[in-house]
């Protein structure tokens, strides 16, 4: 049996702190069924409240910085801490802690990578989010402020995170784990976790329970279809507020 030659990696984060050079991988029938569905996040949303799992988080937090743009993947995990070196040493030293690209590298064409950042500085910018592109992600959401959303705007690379600034991160934090467990609004994410986004928001779906967030996110989608398609047909409120759609 071949087996895959580990990847070469940057060294921009110390091999100790990579949890993992790979993910686990959900079959791609399943992934491309959840980008099939009509309304994504919301029905994805749904399904977890039916089956007890929290892990929607709302565009209010995590807001899309290109509207109308749909992202299916699994995840690719970063995590950064503010980092303990004064500013001004560490700009004039040019001391870069910065790791997210490691996780481009990692990353396979159709992954998301997500991080868990800080707020008010960069954790991802114009030039990381153009080689994510490049490498075939289907998006990054950031616990965290991001810069330069232009560069990913004229690229029409989907990003989703907390906000803008003007502040670099390369003075102010350090990636400390790449494709460890991540804290990302309140929700858990590991690494392979399927990520769903859309304008309503991100979900993020643990590995272990894809599909059977799938079977009953297919269910709501079916029952969903059928009532607008009822609605279409003038189907008297009476009905449409009685009937059990899903």
């Amino acid at each position: 049996m071949t087996e895959t030659p580990s990847p070469r990696l940057t060294g921009k984060v110390p091999r100790e702190r990579i949890a993992a050079l790979s993910i686990p991988r959900l079959p791609p029938p399943l992934v491309d069924a959840y980008r099939a569905l009509v309304d994504l996040t919301g029905t994805v949303s749904d399904a977890m409240d039916a089956l007890g799992l929290a892990g929607a988080v709302p565009a209010m937090i995590l807001q899309p910085m290109l509207a109308g743009k749909r992202a299916v993947g699994q995840a690719v995990t970063v995590r950064n801490v503010e980092k303990k070196q004064q500013v001004f040493r560490a700009a004039s030293e040019k001391v870069n802690l910065m790791g997210e690209a490691e996780a481009h590298n990692l990353a396979q064409p159709g992954d998301i990578v997500v991080i868990e950042g800080l707020m008010g500085c960069s954790n991802l910018g114009g030039q990381s989010a153009t080689i994510g592109h490049r490498q075939g992600e289907a998006a990054v959401i950031v616990d965290g402020s991001i810069r330069d959303p232009d560069a990913s705007r004229e690229l029409g690379f989907p990003v989703w995170c907390r906000g803008v600034t003007p502040i670099t991160g390369k003075w102010r934090l350090e990636t400390v784990e790449i494709n460890g467990p991540v804290g990302i609004c309140g929700v858990q994410v590991r690494a392979g976790d399927l990520v769903c986004a859309d304008d309503a928001g991100v979900c993020f779906v643990p590995f272990e329970h894809a599909e059977a967030v799938l079977a009953e996110a297919l269910k709501i989608d079916a029952g969903d279809a059928l009532r607008k398609e009822e609605i279409a047909r003038g189907v008297d409120v009476q009905t449409l507020v009685t009937k059990k759609y899903k």
